[in-house]
């Protein structure tokens, strides 16, 4: 069948965009890194935490609580579906890339993820451990002050591998397969889970709704996640952790990231952890090495190396499609 010409930049273009868009976003993270006060997710929480407050108003009862938190997510992200589903449609061509780029732009956290991991790291350099607590205390959940150098390097390398998944990957993923709507309604849903997803008594039912529906969003991106760091890794230590220790994880998507991130780095995650509430006793995860400032570098660059690993993969993917179309 003869080469049409005339189709080829059309079908080039369509073709390529999801693939340009990607590059874009990631050259406006690389330059600009995440946006001050005016970052949307930073808007959205602030405005989660208002409807929460007003309709999470009987923690105790159960059913009036999950159809309060339904409700709630239903409120929070609808709009926002509804109008990426519009700029979507209304536009078309290079305007519609740049849209994509800056959307996805602002849901991508890699250079943020690396200034985190950083900023615990460089401190840990130089011995200055109540610093390094402070600094883990910004990405991490559990009582920093009672942290040791060894329980710092483990929290951000964790925070590293887990903020991988979530914050980068997982918005790869929403984007390439839904445009900008998947991508929100991915992003807005995982807020949620992160300000709802607490088995306390306030948020034990409110939160369910939007916790349950992230285990669905997150499931494949967590396991290509995993994958991801399997092959970037050590192979037969990731892959003999995610088979074995990821089940005993509590989270069915935390589990085979984490699991399959610490055996491909080789480096001992998991263990009793302190909380505000107590020590949590978790499964220990990976090998046998101590987690150090190393590993959270390490943990940044195989993020990082996973990122260039899906890009190769798209274009290859799309290139073979574009010969096969138009060939």
């Amino acid at each position: 069948m003869p080469l049409n010409l005339q189709t080829v930049p059309e079908t080039s273009v369509s073709l390529f965009a999801p693939f340009f868009v990607c590059v874009l976003a990631l050259v406006l993270d690389h330059r600009l890194g995440e946006p001050g006060r005016l970052h949307p997710v930073v808007g959205f929480g602030r405005w989660v935490t208002m409807v929460e407050k007003r309709l999470n108003t009987a923690p105790d009862e159960a059913r009036r609580s999950l159809l309060g938190g339904a409700l709630a997510m239903l409120l929070l992200t609808l709009p926002f579906v509804c109008l990426a589903i519009w700029v979507s449609v209304a536009l078309d061509g290079w305007l519609l890339i740049l849209a994509q780029a800056i959307a996805l732009w602002l849901a991508l956290s890699l250079h943020g993820l690396a200034e985190h991991g950083r900023a615990v790291v460089e401190p840990l350099h130089t011995g200055d451990i109540e610093r390094a607590r402070e600094q883990v205390s910004r990405i991490v959940s559990r009582q920093a002050s009672a942290l040791d150098e060894r329980g710092v390097a483990a929290a951000a390398t964790e925070s590293m591998l887990e903020n991988g998944a979530d914050a980068v990957f997982a918005s790869l993923f929403w984007f390439l397969v839904a445009g900008i709507p998947g991508l929100v309604m991915h992003r807005m849903v995982n807020t949620l889970d992160a300000m709802w997803g607490y088995r306390t008594p306030r948020f034990l039912y409110f939160g369910r709704a939007a916790a349950r529906l992230d285990d669905v969003m997150g499931w494949v991106p967590a396991r290509l996640t995993a994958l991801t760091y399997t092959l970037l890794g050590d192979r037969k230590l990731a892959w003999w952790c995610w088979r074995n220790q990821a089940p005993l994880w509590d989270s069915p998507n935390a589990g085979p990231v984490m699991a399959a991130g610490a055996g491909a780095l080789d480096v001992r995650l998991g263990g009793p952890s302190p909380y505000p509430d107590g020590i949590k006793q978790r499964p220990v995860l990976g090998g046998a090495r101590d987690a150090s400032p190393a590993s959270v570098e390490s943990a940044i660059r195989l993020v990082q190396h996973g990122v260039g690993l899906w890009l190769g993969v798209w274009l290859a993917v799309t290139t073979l499609v574009f010969v096969g179309v138009c060939g």
